[in-house]
């Protein structure tokens, strides 16, 4: 009997575990793998987005190509597609195994692809601080290079174009000065992977152009990368194409900004009958002999664009002509610039091969031995009488050789003749092979070789020869680099819940190979042959002339690393370590440099006290901590050598001798810069308005400066060593506002706001120690000969050291501020250096930026503002053009004023505060107005444009010179070049055709 109740417990309990397994069985479902990928509305993958399943707790992360693999659990499972930039989406999964889902963007920006060197991130993810301009924001019209392109369009990036010279290079400075030697301040420049130049690709062929700004994204490049690095990326050939062509063509003529005001001929016999001037000046005619060097320019540009393919290979081929002209008389720039850039896949999209091939040949007009235009032909123009004639009785130029620097500026343009020509050829190939999920092996190839030959002649009737009797002169060059480059990467980056990891190592080599001569000869039989006889010449038969020729070899090896983690996209962190050694260290104790870099992000906008307000969508904290290095410009500085010098004479002839040309310093390395910074990025209203707030912080350890030693026991006078720290930093502020969007109507608008501050904050050591607090630098050039800038130890670069003007006597002398405050009367024997004071600086203190576009229908109107306050400029043309006492040149219209409304200048030229002026400014710098045809009737032209530009349009400045941007590299910045090529203002109309 309890045998049989046993059973029947038994058989109860058992019926039980059937029907609770049967339940489960029945509520739960085996786990079923689901695939697909993330893509854009434009079909483009996002990479990284988060993939969960609703309702229980299963997360993964899509790859770098949009792709995601999960196994879902429940019974009906959604899939939950969100990141910062695209929101969240909901999918139920139904029946379906793959599931492709498209997502719009809820906040363009943070979604956009940031190249950061070796690899790209999201713009949400980034912790480090960099800045990217896609063309369509670019300034409009035929700018001088690439890194015109940008200005005013980055907050702590200075482009300035001192130059109107056609051949002219923008200058750029980062974050401030980081270097007492000016050869080394430039940015690296990357074109697609490969390092290169301003001008390496034509500017119509650009994409987009992102700035590396601070240490620790600029790290990855080690010591190329210490004044930042600005990444260039071409328009490349990706997706699926049908053939298409895209045209574009522009034509512009330029004027100058602001013409000096000289006295004319009328007022030169005005002067005369004052008693003012001798009678003999006046030489019967009137010439503006600045009207007579320039002409009406006209530039234009031309760019054809090929695309085609599929998804397995495709390509894309431009070809790209610039002539260039500018305001003065043979003054030009032509170049043409040919590419093509061919991608192809195999075995299954694992292998794909990028091919780039460019070639560039460009050559300009030169009226000067080894420039473009001599700038010194501007010069004579300005201070030509303008009551001379051009020619003079027999037909020859007027020419007045006994009256010193006093030439013919059109005989100097049409007495001479020369050109140069460059060919630039350069071929990069990468290949990557993705052996399997999250693995991607690199290997860029890179081979560029740079060919630029020269030549230049004077004839018998230049000055050369009418006042020198050199009889016609001629000169030849060439040059030749060659840059090898090749970079080996692997990077392997997996998702696994809410974690994001990459990690990329990679070695790299870089090497130069430079050779260049040149030969000068005068003294010729004839003018005929120009440069392309220079045999014929005697100077070099006597003795004379000139013959060089040199080579020079250097290279660079890498190893570099990063690693980049994030969890949840709330908390990221970036790495990187670049170790390196180069040529110029060789024999040193530290060939060798390691150089850091560590960045962190935390997304405040993620956490879950941000999660129930509707205002902010991103808001997230940034700080970076980086180091990079700058390596000697000199090779060989561990080492004593020798050079050939002065000549002997020894046995009946000139020997050149063999003498010291630098000190043995086996503790010569790396100038190493260590910069943090603190930034915030954030975006509210739905993107409507975003920025960023970043504040750096950077100390320039170990300065290059050339320190006198004595002899014995040093052969040589000085040595350079590593011993100086400089500061920098500042604040950048950039605010992205977008006021109306509507469909017919969208206003966009961007500020951007920055300071900087530098200080030199020592320039001495154990073993090295400067004489004096200070050195001096800069100069004023002939006749006054003396230097301009000074820079004080424990204080800011850019000072101007001279005498303070406070007021003029009845007779028309100076009077100054002494050193204890009391005014000095002038002194035609000179003053003491300690009289001498700051009198202003070149930097600015401040730099603001401001750009909007605006779309109405079809019609758009881009207008790009800037200025730069709180700074100093010597106007060199005041200096040496304004003082009535000189009686042999012309001079400024405004010499006829009175000095502070008191009495006329009767001191010799002088450099003092009277001619240093504040150089703030603004300028309503680039207006494009643009129509868009959409629909056409025709069905061979898919789209057109057409668009009308001013550059360099409005400017507002108290400045009284021709333009208020002048040089602000180096350690002399705010000297307006009296010679300096103008700058000018540039009209533009232009046509872009799709077919």
């Amino acid at each position: 009997m309890r045998i049989r109740l046993l059973s029947r417990k038994v058989a109860g309990i058992f019926l039980l575990l059937v029907t609770i397994s049967f339940g489960m069985s029945a509520s739960a479902q085996s786990p079923r793998k689901i695939t697909g990928q993330v893509t854009d509305t434009t079909s483009q993958p996002i990479p990284n987005v988060t993939v969960r399943e609703k309702g229980v707790s299963n997360t993964v992360a899509a790859d770098a190509e949009g792709r995601f693999s999960i196994q879902v659990r429940t019974n009906h499972p959604v899939l939950v597609f969100s990141s910062v930039e695209y929101g969240e989406k909901e999918v139920p999964v139904d029946d379906l195994s793959v599931i492709n889902v498209q997502l719009t963007p809820v906040n363009h920006s943070l979604g956009e692809v940031v190249v950061i060197g070796y690899g790209t991130q999201r713009r949400a993810n980034v912790t480090s601080a960099v800045a990217t301009v896609k063309s369509e924001n670019f300034v409009k019209g035929p700018v001088q290079d690439a890194g015109q392109l940008l200005q005013g369009k980055v907050a702590g990036l200075t482009i300035s174009n001192p130059s109107g010279d056609p051949t002219g290079y923008s200058q750029i400075l980062l974050r401030g000065n980081t270097t007492l030697f000016g050869a080394n301040a430039d940015p690296l420049i990357i074109i697609d992977g490969v390092p290169g130049g301003l001008r390496t690709v034509a500017p119509e062929d650009i994409e987009s152009i992102d700035v590396l700004k601070d240490g620790s994204a600029a790290a990855i490049y080690g010591v190329r990368g210490t004044n930042g690095v600005i990444i260039i990326t071409t328009k490349r050939a990706s997706g699926t194409y049908i053939n298409k062509v895209d045209y574009s063509t522009s034509i512009s003529t330029h004027k100058i900004s602001k013409k000096p005001e000289m006295l004319t001929g009328d007022d030169y016999r005005a002067q005369i009958a004052a008693g003012k001037r001798d009678a003999s000046w006046d030489l019967g005619t009137s010439t503006d002999w600045l009207n007579e060097i320039t002409q009406s320019p006209l530039s234009h540009i031309h760019n054809l664009t090929f695309r085609g393919g599929n998804n397995k290979t495709n390509y894309l081929a431009s070809a790209n002509y610039r002539s260039l002209q500018g305001i003065f008389l043979k003054s030009d720039n032509k170049t043409f610039t040919g590419r093509i850039d061919v991608n192809h896949s195999m075995f299954d999209d694992k292998v794909k091969i990028n091919l780039m091939l460019l070639n560039q040949t460009g050559n300009f007009t030169q009226t000067e031995d080894g420039g473009s235009f001599n700038g010194y032909t501007y010069r004579q123009a300005l201070i030509r009488n303008p009551t001379s004639p051009i020619y003079d009785s027999t037909g020859n130029w007027f020419e007045q050789t006994g009256n010193f620097n006093y030439e013919n500026p059109l005989s100097r343009i049409y007495e001479s003749d020369g050109v140069t020509r460059s060919v630039n050829s350069r071929m990069n190939a990468t290949i990557t092979y993705t052996p399997l999920q999250g693995l991607r092996l690199s290997s860029l190839f890179s081979y560029s070789r740079l060919n630029t030959n020269a030549g230049y002649a004077e004839t018998k009737k230049h000055i050369s020869n009418l006042r020198d009797n050199l009889n016609g002169y001629a000169a030849v060059g060439s040059s030749i680099s060659i840059d090898r480059l090749a970079e080996l990467t692997a990077e392997y980056s997996r998702s696994f819940k809410q974690h994001r990891v990459s990690i990329l190592g990679g070695y790299g080599y870089q090497e130069n190979e430079s050779s260049n001569n040149f030969i000068r000869n005068w003294d010729f039989p004839l003018d005929e042959f120009g440069y392309n006889m220079i045999g014929l010449g005697n100077a070099i038969k006597e003795g004379k002339g000139a013959i060089y020729s040199g080579k020079a070899e250097t290279n660079l090896i890498s190893f570099f690393g990063r690693l980049t983690y994030s969890y949840e996209d709330k908390y990221m962190l970036m790495a990187n370590i670049r170790h390196e050694g180069a040529s110029q260290l060789y024999g040193a104790n530290s060939p060798w440099g390691t150089f850091p870099a560590v960045s962190a992000g935390w997304r405040i906008s993620k956490e879950a006290f941000m999660q129930h307000q509707q205002v902010i969508e991103d808001l997230k904290l940034r700080v970076g901590y980086g180091v990079t290095g700058n390596p000697p410009s000199i090779a060989f500085l561990s080492q004593a050598l020798l050079g050939f010098g002065s000549y002997i004479y020894n046995n009946g002839g000139w020997i050149q001798v063999l003498e010291p040309a630098t000190n043995p310093n086996p503790s010569i390395k790396w100038e190493e810069k260590h910069e943090s910074n603190f930034g915030l990025d954030f975006s509210l209203l739905k993107g409507r308005l975003s920025g960023n707030i970043d504040y750096y912080i950077r100390k320039i350890k170990g300065l290059l400066y050339d320190f006198q030693v004595p002899s014995p026991p040093n052969l040589y006078p000085s040595t350079r060593a590593n011993v100086g720290e400089m500061q920098n930093k500042g604040i950048e502020i950039l605010l992205n506002v977008v006021p109306v969007r509507t469909r017919d109507l969208e206003w966009t608008s961007s500020f951007n706001f920055s300071t900087n501050t530098n200080k030199l904050i020592s320039l001495s050591n154990d073993l090295y120690q400067t004489t004096n607090d200070y050195f001096t630098t800069g100069g004023t050039g002939e006749p006054i000969q003396t230097y301009t800038n000074i820079v004080y130890i424990g204080k800011q670069i850019g000072d101007f050291h001279g005498f303070k003007v406070i007021d003029i006597d009845d007779t028309g002398k100076w009077i100054y501020e002494g050193k204890d405050g009391k005014p000095v009367q002038y002194s035609a024997f000179g003053h003491a250096f300690e009289d001498k004071k700051v009198i202003g600086n070149g930097l600015p203190k401040w730099y603001a930026g401001w750009n909007n576009n605006l779309r109405y229908k079809n019609l758009d109107l881009s207008v790009t503002m800037r200025g730069a306050f709180g700074y100093q400029i010597v106007n060199f043309q005041r200096m040496y053009l304004e003082n009535p006492t000189i009686a042999n040149y012309n001079r400024l219209r405004s010499s006829r004023d009175k000095v502070f409304g008191k009495a006329d200048l009767t001191a010799p030229l002088e450099f003092n505060s009277y001619y240093v002026e504040d150089g703030d400014f603004w300028k309503i710098d680039n207006i494009t107005i643009g129509y868009n045809f959409t629909k056409l009737s025709t069905k061979y032209i898919k789209s057109a444009r057409i668009y009308a530009s001013a550059l360099n349009t409005i400017i507002f400045t108290g400045y009284s010179g021709v333009d208020p941007e002048v040089n602000r590299l180096g350690l002399a910045p705010g000297n307006d070049d009296r010679d300096r090529y103008p700058n000018t203002r540039t009209f533009t109309l232009g046509v872009n055709i799709s077919l």
